[in-house]
């Protein structure tokens, strides 16, 4: 009974540090913008050239891909009302199928954008802890939501695109929903300030006209075989540091 309860106790304590952020990884330090871009997915603000790229190019699903197929970067900002980004996505096929956006919005060619306000990790598979948002080719901003469905949070990213070629550019707002947000409440975003900490990832999911999504490609390296974690535990995502 002693060595029972002993037991009990252990796989107690490493359950909870399974779900807390031990410590800030893939920190990036992001720039303040006196003036928002307009989001027309045409990048020709000058502020966006003096901004840093970062890689989307670590591959958490699917087998190797070639970079004539799919490569990513993306630069980030941000202003009071969120979290602004431009992503330069280089892909020889663009694919929608899904004819209900809430169904297997998942196959089709998406960014997802991985946000976790208060940087505190942790699980969020049904529950605001964090987000996990497809951002679709169409506008539809989905993830799951507490009632274990799929839901609309197309007022949490603003986002428009542009394709010349095999290039597309992405520009979205994300405003940024503390750990209180339901669907059913009036919780506001927050307001950004210097010096905020918050968990960040991207990822782009990558169909080349497949029955099912061949690729998911993210911006921060996730340790382990199993490197699909971010939609259910935001432990693996980086850190982004508010600066001026």
């Amino acid at each position: 009974m002693k060595w029972t309860l002993i037991l009990i106790v252990l796989v107690s304590l490493l359950s909870c540090s399974d779900i807390e952020k031990k410590k800030d990884t893939h920190i990036t330090t992001v720039t303040y913008i006196e003036d928002a871009p307009k989001l027309d997915g045409r990048p020709i603000e000058n502020f966006w050239n003096t901004l840093e790229w970062y890689p989307i190019d670590q591959n958490w699903i699917g087998g190797p891909f070639e970079h004539t197929d799919f490569n990513g970067k993306y630069r980030i900002a941000w202003k009071e009302e969120g979290l602004y980004l431009l992503l330069e996505i280089v892909d020889d096929s663009i694919y929608k199928q899904a004819k209900d956006p809430l169904k297997l919005w998942w196959n089709d060619d998406s960014v997802l954008v991985y946000v976790d306000q208060d940087n505190s990790g942790g699980l969020h598979r049904f529950n605001s802890n964090a987000f996990t948002y497809h951002v679709a080719l169409d506008g539809n901003v989905v993830d799951l939501a507490e009632d274990k469905e799929a839901h609309f949070f197309n007022d949490h990213i603003i986002s428009a695109h542009k394709t010349e070629g095999n290039t597309t550019y992405w520009e979205l707002l994300v405003k940024v929903y503390p750990d209180t947000y339901t669907t059913s409440s009036n919780v506001e975003p927050a307001v950004l300030k210097k010096g905020d900490k918050i968990g960040f990832a991207l990822a782009y999911g990558d169909n080349d006209q497949s029955e099912k999504r061949e690729n998911l490609i993210g911006s921060v390296f996730i340790p382990g075989e199993d490197k699909n974690q971010g939609w259910i535990n935001a432990n693996s995502f980086g850190t982004l540091i508010l600066d001026k």
